[in-house]
This record gives structure tokens, sequence and C-alpha cells, in this order.
């Protein structure tokens, strides 16, 4: 696999994993004051397992740090990685309690649109 590319997409309201020019996979937030809610991750099937998801989280939640945000991780693979990598707990107070609508979309997942 071709490397990965990071970049932020504002009009969207989004972060996207780009791999030969195509979008692979996508990270959507919504600016809530001083917090991010970064609400779902998409990565295409094609990409999956290829460590798509994680640039996207990595990106991410760095580009809130640099941002002096903090993180609502409403998906659940957001929060995962959050849980995973601990540098990354500061940014997200309150973890257990945000991040848990039970009506959210779960995890990665295609079938999100480009």
């Amino acid at each position: 696999m071709s490397a990965v590319e990071f970049r932020k997409n504002e009009e969207k309201s989004r972060y996207e994993a780009v791999v030969d020019g195509q979008v692979a996979g996508f990270v959507t937030y919504e600016v809530k004051g001083d917090e991010v809610d970064l609400t779902h991750t998409v990565v295409e099937d094609a990409y999956e397992g290829q460590g798509v998801g994680s640039t996207l989280a990595k990106g991410a939640l760095d580009d809130v740090r640099e941002q002096g945000k903090g993180v609502i991780p409403t998906c659940p693979f957001i929060k995962r990685y959050i849980e995973k990598h601990p540098v990354y707990t500061a940014l997200a107070a309150g973890l257990g309690e945000k991040g848990t609508d039970q009506d959210a979309p779960k995890g990665i997942g295609g079938g999100g649109s480009f």
C-alpha cells in the first residue's frame, strides 16, 4: 500500500486519509465551543486493516490538541483509540460520560459517502 496522506477538509467538516489520490477514509467532526466532537469514522473496505483508521484517529486528535480544544469521542473507534493511547486521555475529559450515545453509528465501516 502507498503512504497514507492525512488532511483536514474544513468544507466537509471531516479529516481525510488519502491513498494514491483517493479518499480511503474519513472522520467527521462538529466544533462545539471549546471542544471538537469526533462523530464517526469510515474506512473504505479496500483499506481496512492497513492503518488508515489509526492514521485518521491520530491526525484528528493531534489537530484538536494543536487547536487547544478538548475532544468529545462520540465515535466508538475514536474512543477505543484514546483508551489504547493514553497520551490523548487529557483531551477527552469525562471519557466515560461522553461518546456513549447508544444510537450513534458503531465504529469503522464502509458505506460512507465520499
